[in-house]
């Protein structure tokens, strides 16, 4: 059996010019251990559009195609081209994550025929997916595509800062931007497993939704105060390392700052070198594409900065791991790992520029799905 439908591709050609448009696609059978799935739901996260719109310039749009196949054209500046070389007149499908109705199945996962899935693997945003069967998790008897769609980047990537924290002896978590989709499961897991968090978010209306949750430290970064108030609560917690999906500007060296600070307030002599005590930054994002700010004199000696993703975590842990965090995904799913959506699209409307718009701009509290059944 063949299954036709669309997919959303992003391509950058020689000339600096990166096109999004919907193509259509034929899907052939499964081998014995794949299965194809009828998209139901799919999240727009910033790393899907990390690759969506990569370095394009978004002031330069313009629209192409048509109603139902439409097309947006950007053009890339000439100083950031050299980081896309690779990909350089390569259609590339976009959309990390999603759940529907598996439609068909080979011979080896059978018993997955008509269940609904969620799933993760890259393109995604699409009316059909053909998935290897390791790559997709069934979902409970009463849990939406809604519900499933979210269930591997963002709940694994906050069991993983969890994973990695305590792996290399750390006690306490300072992450920012605290009150997104994925800082909100983070502060539920925490609480949840008596590890204390600290929290930057960027309003008070934020600050306000975690205190909800039953945070303790939830920093407003604008607030004229925030500097000691971060003090404070590193103090406090005693928290040694730090994920920063910003990545840009000066806030991750302000929070090894506060580290030192802390760490140095509880020395019992002056070390020129400053305190003995390892503090880690790691980032995770890149919503602030401006350099990173490091002020060293700031925070010693013993410190590390690096870069965390998701994907290499998993392919480094052990197996037996990777499969209990993902069961308590499943089994955790309306409860600590529950995302929320601001707004459903269709995979047209994912082109209009008015909704692209909305989307790029990655504002915390704000998070798009796509359900392609939407016409």
């Amino acid at each position: 059996m063949v299954f036709n439908g669309r997919q959303l591709r992003s391509t950058i050609d020689s000339s600096g010019k990166l096109s999004l448009s919907l193509e259509q696609v034929e899907i052939g059978d499964p081998d014995d251990d794949e299965l194809i799935v009828r998209i139901e739901a799919t999240p727009i996260n910033p790393s899907d559009i990390g690759l969506l719109l990569g370095p394009a310039d978004i002031s330069t749009m313009e629209m192409a195609g048509s109603a139902d196949y439409p097309k947006l054209i950007f053009s890339v500046p000439e100083s950031r081209f050299a980081s896309v070389g690779g990909r350089i007149g390569q259609s590339l499908p976009v959309g990390n994550e999603g759940a529907g109705i598996v439609v068909a199945a080979g011979k080896n996962v059978a018993s997955l025929l008509g269940k609904r899935v969620g799933m993760f693997g890259g393109a995604m945003y699409a009316d059909y997916r053909k998935i290897h069967a390791a790559d997709v998790s069934e979902l409970p008897e009463g849990i939406s595509a809604a519900d499933g769609a979210s269930m591997f980047i963002n709940p694994l990537t906050a069991l993983g800062f969890l994973e990695t924290a305590r792996s290399r002896g750390h006690t306490a978590i300072v992450h920012t931007p605290g009150a997104s989709n994925l800082g909100q499961m983070l502060q539920r897991l925490c609480l949840a497993e008596g590890v204390p968090l600290v929290s930057v978010v960027r309003s008070e209306e934020q600050v306000s939704i975690l205190r909800d949750i039953g945070a303790t430290w939830a920093l407003n970064a604008d607030a004229t105060n925030f500097t000691a108030d971060l003090a404070n609560a590193v103090a406090e917690t005693g928290a040694t390392i730090a994920f920063d999906a910003v990545g840009g500007g000066s806030m991750g060296g302000d929070i090894l700052g506060a580290m030192e600070r802390a760490a140095v307030g509880s020395m019992q002599a002056y070390n020129r070198y400053g305190s003995d005590t390892f503090k880690e930054l790691c980032l995770y994002g890149n919503l602030d594409p401006s350099p990173t700010i490091l002020n060293r004199g700031g925070f010693g000696f013993e410190w590390n900065v690096s870069g965390w993703l998701l994907f290499p975590f998993l392919r480094r842990t052990d197996p037996a791991i990777v499969k209990r965090l993902r069961q308590r995904v499943t089994d955790e799913l309306t409860t600590t790992f529950a995302s929320a959506y601001t707004r459903t699209i269709g995979l047209a409307e994912a082109l209009e520029p008015s909704v692209l718009r909305a989307y790029e701009r990655k504002a915390t509290g704000e998070k798009f799905l796509i359900n392609p059944g939407i016409a």
